[in-house]
């Protein structure tokens, strides 16, 4: 059992007086599943699963269906405590947040002890059902990538292996067949991600500009990337504001980040030209580099995905944690990221060769801003497979 934290704060959430929708969003392949169904094998009541994920063409009237099958169960036996309802892919039936929250309500009033957990691999479309119509009814617990930690502990990887491969489970088994390997990536994680959870349940006018931006994106993972280079780079008429829209997209389904440079000032955070920054290494890997030892021994490359990882387990560390992520750059200084909680900055800078002895990035940031913290990751610094199993909140 992975994700401990999280499964261990959902039992403990469900022994409280007070109900709670509990939602579990993030990126496909992340475990959502697997909690869920972990939690419910785990209690002695009545408990039912349901997907949305199939064929069939559903709606409201599905949803109550399968509500009512743990409600029939409650109300036949006075014995029994409390309910669990577990529905999938939520974010694919129109109109699911209100039927939510009517059937919750209803729970509600007559005092029906009915938990319920939602699932979604959309989280920009999961959050609008939830602001628009369940404010003040639901938890949120985000699901992540899997950690370097967490990939160890399931699968042996050691943290090379983790730099490459990324931290996708399903993957881990098809790593020594490299053609599979990337098949799996490419076909079951990218093409369903982009076809089903963007492209189908998000209107975007330009399907292929959307594509060819994540294309970029992994290319230049870890470069600072103006919007008006991106339309350069793209051959497309598409203006930055749809660049933007676009790349969003992608951050919300957990492909493809666009880091802000910090400024100190939100308005100008907003305005600049973002890093790219792949949320999962394996996405690169699998679609633009060459096998693990070519990769490995080219050291350019290599530094760049080390970049990366350090990045990505970054981001993905920080969420819901009130942490921000950025990067830095000025008059030709770039530095890599930025982290910052409340008044507290944090500058890293990665380094993977020896030969690289000043790091005018770090010294150009600390001049500005110095009250900063300063960490190396890599060479002479920290350890990178270290920083990988550090808790973030542990840096400050």
């Amino acid at each position: 059992m992975y994700k401990r934290l999280i499964y261990n704060e959902i039992k403990k959430r469900m022994s409280e007086p007070r109900r709670f929708i509990q939602v579990l969003s993030g990126p496909r392949q992340t475990g959502k599943t697997t909690l869920a169904r972990q939690v419910l094998k785990s209690l002695d009541w009545p408990g039912h699963y349901a997907t949305a994920d199939e064929p069939a063409l559903k709606g409201p009237d599905w949803i109550e269906q399968q509500w009512e099958v743990v409600r029939t169960r409650l109300k036949s036996d006075a014995k029994i405590q409390q309910g669990l309802l577990v529905l999938d892919e939520i974010q694919k039936l129109p109109g699911w947040s209100e039927t939510v929250k009517r059937l919750w309500d209803e729970d509600t009033f007559s005092k029906l002890p009915l938990h319920v957990f939602i699932l979604g691999s959309s989280p920009l479309l999961v959050q609008k059902g939830l602001t628009e119509s369940l404010a003040g009814r639901f938890e949120m617990n985000r699901i992540t990538h899997w950690s370097y930690a967490e990939m160890q502990a399931a699968f042996g990887f050691g943290v090379n292996e983790y730099i490459y491969y990324g931290g996708y489970p399903g993957s881990a088994a098809l790593i020594d067949d490299r053609t599979r390997w990337a098949g799996y990536i490419i076909d079951s994680l990218i093409e369903t991600t982009i076809s089903r959870d963007i492209l189908l349940m998000t209107r975007v006018d330009k399907p292929a500009l959307l594509r060819r931006l994540f294309e970029l994106g992994c290319s230049y993972s870890g470069q600072i990337l103006s919007y008006q280079k991106m339309i350069g780079q793209l051959q497309d008429v598409g203006n930055t504001t749809t660049l933007a829209h676009y790349l969003n997209l992608l951050q919300g389904a957990g492909l493809l980040a666009g880091l802000p440079k910090y400024a100190g000032q939100k308005v100008r955070q907003r305005a600049s030209s973002p890093k790219f920054l792949v949320l999962n290494t394996s996405l690169m890997t699998a679609t633009t580099y060459g096998s693990f030892e070519d990769t490995r021994n080219n050291t350019k490359l290599w530094g760049r995905l080390v970049e990366t990882a350090v990045g990505a387990s970054l981001f993905n560390s920080v969420i819901a944690k009130n942490i921000d992520l950025f990067y830095w750059a000025g008059r030709n200084r770039e530095l890599d990221f930025v982290l910052a909680r409340g008044n507290e900055l944090i500058a890293i800078e990665v380094k993977t060769t020896a030969h690289k002895s000043r790091l005018p990035g770090i010294a150009a940031f600390s001049k500005q801003f110095p009250a900063a913290k300063k960490l190396l990751v890599g060479n002479q610094g920290i350890p990178v497979e270290e920083f990988l199993l550090t808790p973030v909140e542990a840096l400050f």
